[in-house]
């Protein structure tokens, strides 16, 4: 189903509006369509983005860890415990 949406803009942002859509060759209402669709993606583009500088902080330093093996039979160990209880 659509849903409608109402703006209210000053005069001189909506006449912005009408020049960007115009050098597109495109309506108003289409451009402001992409334009929240690019702004939506782009929010959710932006967390994982953080996570992955989170992650490159984090993997610069150097931190005591098992291998591979050990740490999957302590989370297993874990989970075990957590759910006997």
């Amino acid at each position: 189903m659509s849903k409608r949406l109402q703006v209210i803009l000053d005069d001189p942002e909506y006449r912005d509006l009408q020049r960007a859509a115009r050098a597109r060759r495109m309506s108003i209402a289409q451009w402001v369509r992409e334009a929240l669709a690019f702004a939506h993606q782009r929010q959710s583009t932006l967390s994982i983005e953080q996570k992955l500088e989170a992650l490159n902080r984090a993997s610069k330093y150097e931190l005591p860890i098992g291998d591979v093996e050990q740490l999957l039979t302590e989370i297993e160990r874990g989970y075990l415990s957590s759910s006997e209880e």
